[in-house]
């Protein structure tokens, strides 16, 4: 492994001398598709933008690109001084042709939306502003030396949130805060287990097996498997584990039968339900208090016979809620953390369950439940098709969730990000656990790799890197020392 000190020094080289920020005009940029410039008094309120700003971002492809000089090598923060149109927006950089992240703008009022720490050579560099969302008012861009990154946000505790915790359960968690910030864990969504299609294909691309493997408690949801569905994902999580495997899970939570609208199968989207979350959350619905308490019930059996089998859980329940496409985050933000303590609660001090790593992904600070129920942070990113950047601004956003820091990971992938961008940029993800499906493996009987988003190089690089620990790297973690602190 590379080890802590070689990363220190990497991000440490990497400060260029602060400067004032350059700034550069949306009107005197490049721009492609529908933009066009307007006068921006009209925009805010008149003291926030330099004049003129471009608008008209509302199909793909849709751009505005700047030519930028950078004179020194290092990190540099972008901001795209802009104001929204109305509501939450979202929108793409590109830098040189590659996707570092996204930028947000919430405010009607020209304000900051930026990327941190894009790494730029010296010499000139083409920035775009895309659309993802669009329907915004881009004032100009202005390019900052970033300040150096804090790594004592790679020293996280050891400690869980449930001090009822398992021995096995702390020795999992000690490793995990062991190894953050040196190494980064490789990890794969796999329905039918090591030995499914998406670990078979890694393993024939890399000769190495991912160290974690991701299940879904999707087929025990009360409401599916009341149509016929079953599930072996306990049986396959326990095989891992035994296979000296790290399981983490997910639950796309099949709301009860009660609120299905469309086909059953798909109960977890907002479209295919009438459930109104808050009005459980409230008292006004309590038979719907009722049936969730249920369908919590028969995912507690699972977890309870992987408890009884010594297999401590990487939990990451009510994900992407801030996102709207699942029915736990239509009723917005404060229903959404009522629920996921009641489950907090239902699981560890009900159903007595203590082999759980709580792992948060609700993609929001607003959505933050506090940090009393959560262990690990986690964020979902899909960037496009060979998009190998480190993603570190949202790595970064991630972080300031909380303070003192705790561990972040990329709880879903689409792309496998290039390690060495990862520790050159300091976006040390705890792991990376990529989805099933057409993300590896194409849908054919044939076992095959699909390098549609990762291409089979960077895959093989990713899993022979020295920062990057596969199946065979992991300790045995039924004996791993529990860090006292």
């Amino acid at each position: 492994m590379i080890g802590i000190a070689g990363i220190l020094a990497t991000l440490l080289l990497s400060v260029p001398v602060l400067a004032a920020a350059q700034v550069y005009e949306a009107e005197d940029a490049a721009l492609s598709g529908n933009p066009y410039v307007e006068d921006s008094d009209s925009v805010g309120d008149g003291s926030e933008h330099s004049g003129s700003c471009v608008t008209g971002f509302s199909e793909e492809g849709d751009s505005c690109t700047f030519t930028v000089t950078i004179a020194e090598d290092g990190f540099y923060d972008l901001n795209f001084v802009s104001a929204s149109m109305g509501g939450y927006k979202e929108n793409y950089v590109i830098v040189d042709g590659e996707t570092p992240g996204t930028v947000t703008i919430e405010e009607e009022s020209f304000s900051d939306s930026i990327l941190q720490r894009a790494y730029l050579t010296a010499g000139t560099h083409e920035i775009t502003y895309s659309e993802y969302w669009g329907w915004v008012y881009l004032d100009r861009l202005e390019v900052s030396a970033s300040a150096a990154l804090d790594t004592s946000i790679y020293d996280v505790s050891a400690t869980l949130v449930n001090e009822n915790a398992t021995d096995n359960t702390k020795r999992l968690m000690s490793y995990l805060a062991d190894n953050y910030g040196s190494s980064i864990l490789s990890g794969q969504y796999s329905e039918n287990g090591q030995y499914g299609k998406e670990f078979t294909v890694v393993y024939r691309e890399t000769g190495k097996y991912p160290a974690v493997l991701g299940l879904d408690f999707i087929e025990y949801s009360p409401s599916r498997a009341e149509n016929g569905s079953t599930s072996n994902a306990t049986d396959y999580a326990i095989q891992f584990w035994e296979n000296g495997g790290i399981v983490t899970f997910c639950w796309h939570w099949n709301a009860p039968s009660k609120y299905l609208t469309g086909e059953w199968y798909n109960g977890f989207y907002v479209e295919g339900t009438n459930i109104d979350l808050a009005a459980i959350m409230n008292g006004e619905d309590e038979e719907g208090y009722q049936l969730l308490l249920e369908d919590i019930a028969a995912i507690a059996e699972q977890l309870q016979i992987l408890q009884d089998a010594g297999v401590p859980v990487l939990w990451r329940p009510l994900h992407e809620a801030s996102g709207g496409w699942f029915w736990w985050g239509a009723s917005g933000a404060e229903a959404y953390k009522q629920l996921y303590i009641l489950l907090y609660d239902q699981l560890t001090n009900v159903y007595g369950l203590n082999n759980l790593i709580w792992l948060w992904n609700g993609q929001d600070a607003d959505w933050y439940p506090g940090d009393e129920y959560v262990d690990i942070i986690g964020e979902d990113i899909y960037p496009g098709e060979h998009v190998y950047t480190s993603q570190v601004d949202t790595y970064l956003q991630a972080v300031n969730y909380t303070s003192p820091a705790k561990m972040v990971v990329l709880s879903e992938n689409g792309c496998v990000f290039d390690p060495d961008l990862a520790v050159r940029d300091g976006a040390m993800w705890g792991f990376w656990c990529t989805w099933g499906g057409e993300f590896v493996a194409k849908s054919m009987a044939i076992y095959a790799y699909n390098d549609t988003y990762t291409e089979s190089e960077m895959l093989v690089k990713a899993y022979e890197s020295d920062v990057v620990i596969t199946l065979d790297d992991l300790p045995d973690l039924t004996s791993y020392p529990i860090r006292e602190e």
